[in-house]
């Protein structure tokens, strides 16, 4: 292909091209959230009708939707993580129902289709928090004020 023939789409600063290596718009973002809000609002309100969803707390951290708008994955984790994988088999089941409203609540032209998955970000949050607690990543972590409490430990009145 000439460059003359070069289509707008394969140009690297087209925003909608393939090659456009940004992440994810402010569309994408925005659409996401409103139906991260609508997602919870639906399920503290009882919304689905699952007997495993009845008294569960579910909490929807964030919801990723693919560029084109058509997919939607929802972050979801139950309170504690009790029964996570039972709850997120449910929440696929619900899926369609659940897609129906949504349709009501957010006006778009296309309602995404939803998936579930467990979110992994609180686990990620315990596991970073121990390692910066242990004493040999403080010491590199703080190395000055290590050498203040070895000095002031000598000094004393």
């Amino acid at each position: 292909m000439s460059p003359m023939t070069k289509k707008r789409r394969d140009h690297p600063l087209f925003p909608g091209g393939t090659k456009s290596g940004r992440g994810t718009s402010q569309r994408q973002l925005r659409i996401g959230e409103e139906l991260r809000h609508a997602l919870s609002k639906i399920l503290r309100e009882g919304g689905c009708r699952d007997p495993m969803l009845e008294n569960i707390s579910i909490t929807v951290t964030e919801v990723r939707i693919s560029p084109d708008l058509r997919n939607a994955t929802a972050f979801v984790m139950p309170l504690a993580g009790a029964n996570a994988a039972d709850t997120l088999a449910a929440l696929k089941r619900c899926a369609p129902f659940l897609k129906g409203l949504l349709a009501r609540e957010v006006p778009l032209r296309n309602t995404p289709n939803l998936d579930f998955a467990l979110d992994t970000s609180f686990e990620q949050a315990e596991r970073i928090a121990a390692l910066l607690i242990r004493p040999d990543v403080a010491r590199d972590l703080h190395p000055d004020i290590l050498q203040m409490e070895d000095k002031g430990d000598g000094d004393e009145y």
